[in-house]
């Protein structure tokens, strides 16, 4: 899918947390931060998938809604949750709870869609909540042992005071179509 494919105007605001652009587009406004500290490498949106805090840097990011209407499509592994009707266009629909170790259960209506891009490939990723904005210090590697379900996900942490957040590797994320099914053949 391409981005062009995925029309940018939206008929509902994105989650409130998530800064908006100015142009009423309701696109996400990846902003340049001139607060002078030198050691900030980019923002991210936090989300919730389970228990666990990620990281998906901001710029990766095309939108931020509410879970639409998805059609599960037979025969694709658990972490895609089939397709949605995105703005008009057919959007597959990624659920990584499985994959991150968070227990997949029902949608609450905290739950968001985060359709992320990259290289004209776009695909819509479930969480549980969006919980703000942070800007991406320190990314460090995982210790060997205590790496998350699904480490070739995760580019890293970042440490917290109350705890880190995992960063999440959105290229990987996205290579994980080559792992699906292709299309049937006729003999």
């Amino acid at each position: 899918m391409t981005d062009s494919q995925v029309a940018t105007a939206p008929d509902e605001a994105p989650a409130a947390t998530v800064p908006a652009a100015a142009d009423g587009t309701g696109q996400i406004a990846p902003e340049v931060a001139d607060s002078g500290d030198a050691s900030v490498d980019t923002d991210a949106i936090l989300i919730l998938l389970g228990t666990g805090r990620f990281a998906i840097e901001l710029a990766s990011i095309a939108e931020v809604g509410r879970v639409p209407v998805i059609t599960r499509v037979p025969g694709l592994p658990d972490w895609m949750s089939g397709v949605a009707n995105w703005r008009g266009r057919i959007l597959p629909v990624l659920d990584l709870r499985p994959l991150l170790g968070a227990p997949s259960a029902e949608l609450a209506s905290t739950a968001r869609l985060i359709v992320l891009t990259s290289d004209g490939i776009a695909v819509g990723m479930v969480v549980d909540a969006v919980d703000g904005t942070t800007p991406l210090t320190g990314v460090a590697g995982f210790p060997p042992a205590s790496a998350p379900g699904g480490p070739s996900l995760l580019s890293g942490q970042v440490p917290r005071e109350d705890g880190p957040i995992a960063v999440l590797d959105v290229a990987a994320v996205l290579r994980m179509r080559d792992a699906l099914p292709r299309g049937r053949r006729s003999a």
